[in-house]
């Protein structure tokens, strides 16, 4: 009885493992890049040495490749690789986001690294090594905010004009080499390097830039810093409370944020009411 027992046993076992390893071999399948699709991440891969590829799938539109690059997402059509388009994918006819879902399970994902971002103590903008930075101020300056910034990153030439419209500013850049050290470094050695910032950012004038320049600059010493308070990605903001936001955001939520600061700082200063000792 025993030993029939364990027989059983045994052909379950093997039976549960190979369809184990059925289910496996139909999600590899499923999973695997078409050629199509390896052939775009390769052109891709070449074309921009300095960004990170992770992975290209084909979406609902035909021709149309949804492509991820350090956790931000573009899309790109096959027969011109060229041109990216940063946004939402919306099925009008269905009035569905086809983005939305794809972003929230990249996020699941990577919830461990979300979750070490989060964790990260907070570093109020003052208590920044702000010399390392290239600061900006606008109007009587009150209003302060840190950037991590890289000037190959689109996002984050996207966010510039957004921080330009704001007044009433002093922000903190620092330059970080997360695609490539020679960019930071010539606009650091500029002679006028606010300006050869923003020439760049705007304009994509790189004029005012000192390529090859040998300059005392604190690229390095930017990047151990954003290692050390784990910023894994630019643009990442970082508000006077030590509070941060990663990634592009319009000017209505910076102008948000900014309030919400603001409100908790007041908050923070009013007098608390005396609490009055009760004696039995």
């Amino acid at each position: 009885m025993m030993a029939t027992t364990e027989s059983a046993r045994r052909s379950r076992r093997f039976a549960s493992a190979a369809l184990c390893a059925v289910l496996a071999a139909a999600a590899a399948t499923v999973q695997a890049a078409s050629p199509d699709e390896t052939r775009l991440l390769a052109a891709l891969r070449k074309a921009h040495p300095g960004t990170e590829f992770t992975e290209v799938s084909r979406t609902e539109v035909s021709g149309l490749y949804e492509v991820w690059m350090n956790g931000n997402v573009a899309y790109v059509a096959s027969a011109n690789p060229r041109y990216f388009v940063f946004g939402r994918l919306f099925d009008t006819q269905a009035m569905r986001d086809v983005t939305g879902p794809r972003i929230a399970q990249r996020g699941g994902q990577d919830g461990r690294a979300q979750a070490e971002t989060a964790s990260a103590a907070p570093v109020p903008v003052d208590q920044l090594p702000l010399a390392d930075a290239i600061k900006t101020v606008r109007g009587n300056g009150q209003r302060k905010l840190a950037v991590f910034s890289d000037p190959n990153c689109v996002y984050c030439k996207q966010l510039e004009p957004e921080l330009a419209g704001l007044d009433n500013v002093t922000i903190y850049t620092f330059l970080v080499p997360f695609q490539g050290e020679a960019r930071p470094v010539a606009i650091w050695c500029a002679a006028d390097r606010e300006r050869a910032w923003r020439q760049w950012m705007l304009q994509a004038d790189a004029s005012l830039m000192q390529p090859g320049a040998q300059c005392d600059h604190p690229i390095a010493r930017n990047l151990e810093l954003a290692r050390r308070l784990r910023v894994q990605g630019t643009p990442t903001l970082i508000w006077a409370d030590g509070s941060r936001t990663d990634g592009y955001v319009g000017r209505s939520v910076l102008e948000a944020r900014f309030a919400e600061v603001a409100k908790v700082a007041t908050s923070q200063l009013q007098p608390q009411p005396a609490t009055t000792e009760k004696r039995p």
